[in-house]
């Protein structure tokens, strides 16, 4: 057998081992140019192998196909000799969302030379689908959270991803709003161009305009050239205006415009621009009210906010304090060359008492200090911030006390009767009902969290 004939027989054994596997196949050059793409990455993309082969996969999908996370937006791997795992969302050919596990590995030649990557991947939308329908998801587009709050908020970024709608996310400072509008860019058929986040309560008011929309040349003293602004950076992307409220009234109404025509005049010029844009705006304040005080248009918050999104404050899902402080603390580990403490069950129930009035940022920087403040393996009460100690009641006042007669007798374990007795005698109030058991906030909060009947009945609280 001549080595030609050899060559094919390999080349087709290999089609047809590629083609028989329950996972999608992507193999493509340092370049980005595609070599490989099997039956199943077909069947879950919704594209033809005719259609992909020997073209850029940034150019051949809606969106790049590793959205944000896509390790070669600047033509160069960031893991050369490794691989990288991690969940990822994409849109298929035909427009719907599909929820996939990625394995991406570098191909390296044996004289150690970078020749491209190898993808694998597969669909696990319905079993996503599943897990938010039981509200047992934790992790969503790099946002954490078992709460049946953030249980809908993922349902709300899954579905709002498919239509180029304007979303508004409130909430109070430090909930994620940026990290939500960041979760929806990157699952859109945006997620191909830039994501251009502006704080519009940052831009000094003399110069938000030209910020926005850009400039001409000589449009105002000190424009020497002209220059673009965030709504050109934009295009084919996603603007984020954030604290949109703090926009000046002049500027709401170009803003209003640009949602209304999709076109703009940059300061000082008279031509149109237009740019393909999706607009997703944030604030911690209440836009109804501030049109009531006359601070903001009604006709532009009817624009901005068609599909509101509201983000709950920490204090209102205390039970996913458990999961953010282990992300944060797993952060820690991979920043930092020595190793990182654990969280001590003492500390963690003065966490769980907290009020958290600066929500999930002001917990990464909790645990952040108690990082560094702590000696030993574990995270003790004294290594936390000195405020987070302070705010801890750690006292029954009288009025606390359940009646004597009404207390239920701690026990070894936990059980669902005496648990649901509990959070029922004291209104739901999860720290009342700790003490009422015999058990830390800690250890009431895993156990509720770990039973979905339990979970459902204080949810109802």
């Amino acid at each position: 057998m001549t080595n030609l004939s050899q060559s094919i027989l390999d080349q087709d054994n290999l089609n047809l081992v590629l083609n028989n596997l329950k996972l999608g196949i992507i193999a493509h050059t340092p370049e980005r140019i595609i070599t490989v793409f099997n039956k199943e990455a077909e069947k879950i993309t919704g594209y033809l192998k005719e259609e992909v082969i020997g073209k850029d996969c940034h150019t051949v999908f809606q969106a790049p196909f590793c959205g944000g996370k896509c390790s070669f937006c600047d033509g160069t791997p960031d893991f050369p000799f490794g691989a990288k795992e991690y969940p990822l969302s994409i849109v298929t050919k035909d427009g719907s969302a599909r929820q996939l596990e990625m394995t991406v590995s570098a191909i390296i030649s044996h004289d150690n030379v970078f020749k491209g990557v190898l993808a694998s991947f597969r669909d696990v939308t319905e079993s996503f689908n599943l897990s938010l329908k039981a509200e047992n998801l934790s992790n969503f587009a790099g946002i954490i959270g078992k709460h049946k709050s953030m249980q809908d908020i993922f349902r709300q970024i899954r579905d709002v991803a498919l239509y180029n709608y304007p979303v508004h996310v409130s909430g109070d400072t430090g909930t994620g709003k940026e990290r939500v509008a960041c979760a929806i860019h990157d699952i859109s058929s945006y997620g191909s161009g830039a994501f251009v986040p502006v704080n519009c309560g940052a831009i000094p008011e003399g110069i938000v305009e030209s910020e926005l929309f850009g400039h001409v040349k000589g449009a105002f003293s000190g424009a020497v050239k002209e220059r673009k602004g965030r709504f050109e950076l934009a295009h084919k992307g996603t603007l984020f205006l954030d604290e949109v409220a703090e926009l000046p009234l002049k500027t709401q109404v170009k803003l209003l415009r640009f949602l209304q025509e999709g076109a703009f005049e940059k300061v000082g010029g008279e031509k149109r621009v237009c740019v393909d844009v999706r607009i997703i705006s944030a604030s911690n304040k209440n836009l109804r009210d501030e049109v009531t005080a006359g601070r903001f248009r009604e006709d532009l918050f009817y624009r901005l906010n068609v599909i509101p999104i509201h983000l709950p404050p920490l204090r209102q899902r205390k039970s996913d304090i458990p999961l953010l402080a282990a992300l944060f603390l797993k952060q820690a580990e991979q920043e930092s060359p020595n190793a990182v403490p654990q969280l001590a069950d003492e500390a963690l129930d003065i966490m769980l008492d907290y009020h958290w009035p600066g929500n999930v940022r002001e917990l990464k920087n909790v645990i952040q200090f108690s990082v560094v403040r702590s000696r030993g393996s574990q995270i003790l009460p004294s290594d936390l911030p000195m405020e987070i100690i302070r705010d801890k009641d750690v006292s029954f006042r009288f009025s606390d006390r359940p009646d004597p007669q009404d207390i239920i007798p701690a026990k070894g374990k936990l059980d669902i009767d005496s648990v649901k007795a509990a959070i029922k005698q004291t209104g739901g109030n999860k720290s009342k009902a700790a003490r009422v058991l015999g058990v830390g906030r800690a250890t009431l909060y895993r156990f509720i969290a770990r039973n979905k009947e339990m979970k459902s009945y204080a949810d109802q609280f």
